[in-house]
């Protein structure tokens, strides 16, 4: 077997007696995470192995010499803060491949390898004509991610579309369907982040697009930025394109400067709670969530807060927008961590509004 290959034998010895061995060949060792993560922070792991198929997460998981080694599945690192140096194995996961399942009069059901970039997913829709995720454009992250957190934009949300997914159980090997009501998808939110947390490495997605789309174009400020672009009649590159305009404007490229896009949450909070509040501040914004909750801004609040633009050494906020919180090339994750958390305090204490973390510390 050549040294390119992934996999190599070992002979290791038992006893008096030799014992050939096959054990997985990761790619890097010590490899730095920078690349990784959107933070770019520059963190290191012990090892780092790419997942192209199902068969390496079975090498990986039942090697009896990495058994026991702390593992982590890792996307586009859009949605992951590193604090330290990661003491085990980072899992990039890199399943590829697009395939139209069922097709019928009115949609179509599309499996996603995990390993697929989810904007250029989108785009794929958007040139086959299918409907259901154009206001999800420029979403930053792989699809296997996408059903973790339910992720969701301008009135939208991916349970929408979303019709199944295909797992990888690290307890015992096999390949496990979850349906849409498995997931118990919530607001950013799926059993995955709960209950089934580091049970399962999501291996391929499914989605059912529409051939006969409907568009929502009522979230935030999408239909005057239509407007503005002098859409008359609407398509689906056209919801698209005013999405990514708007993200754009809002949002920094992590390419040019560390970033994981929302920091937090956009709270939910009881009616009660929000009438009180609304009569201390009669601008405060608010949408319905359901008949006995509102879903409060959280850039409003925090923005509120003065800490818009704010820089703290080589970690700050964002100067357009208060979400994002920001590496300036050399900072720590433990900084970003100390900012979140006064972040968090400072809210609280003016409005008695708890925030809760979108990006997970690791």
């Amino acid at each position: 077997m050549n040294s390119d290959s992934k996999f190599n034998s070992l002979t290791t010895f038992g006893g008096d007696t030799p014992q050939l061995t096959t054990i997985v060949l990761l790619e890097e060792r010590h490899a730095s995470l920078k690349a990784y993560n959107t933070f770019r922070l520059d963190v290191k792991s012990d090892y780092l192995m790419r997942i192209t198929d199902v068969n390496d997460l079975s090498e990986i998981y039942e090697s009896q010499q990495y058994k026991r080694l702390k593992k982590l599945i890792l996307g586009g690192g859009s949605n992951v803060l590193f604090t330290r140096n990661f003491l085990g194995i980072i899992l990039k996961m890199e399943i590829s491949g697009i395939k139209v399942e069922e097709d019928s009069s009115d949609s179509v059901i599309v499996s996603f390898g995990a390993g697929e970039n989810w904007h250029q997913c989108v785009l794929w829709a958007i040139d086959q004509g299918l409907g259901g995720v154009e206001n999800l454009s420029l979403i930053p992250g792989t699809v296997g991610a996408a059903p973790i957190q339910n992720i969701g934009a301008y009135g939208v949300e991916l349970k929408e579309v979303f019709h199944s997914l295909e797992a990888y159980e690290v307890k015992t090997g096999k390949i496990v369907r979850f349906y849409n009501e498995d997931c118990k998808f919530g607001y950013r939110y799926s059993v995955f982040k709960g209950a089934q947390k580091g049970k399962y490495a999501i291996t391929r997605v499914y989605l059912r697009l529409s051939k006969k789309p409907t568009f929502n174009i009522e979230y935030g400020n999408l239909k005057q930025k239509l407007e503005e672009m002098g859409v008359e009649e609407l398509s689906l590159k056209s919801v698209s394109q005013a999405v990514i305009d708007i993200r754009q404007s809002k949002l920094p490229d992590p390419m040019v400067i560390g970033n994981a896009g929302s920091f937090f949450k956009n709270p939910v909070i009881e009616n009660e709670h929000f009438e009180s509040l609304k009569a201390a501040f009669d601008d405060i914004p608010g949408y319905p969530a359901d008949e006995e909750s509102t879903k409060v801004p959280a850039a409003w609040l925090i923005d509120q807060c003065g800490w818009k633009g704010k820089r703290f050494g080589e970690v700050g906020v964002h100067e357009k927008q208060a979400l994002v919180l920001v590496n300036h090339g050399n900072g720590k994750g433990r900084d970003l961590v100390h900012l979140s958390k006064d972040i968090q305090n400072s809210v609280f204490k003016k409005y008695g509004i708890n925030l809760d973390p979108e990006v997970n510390v690791i």
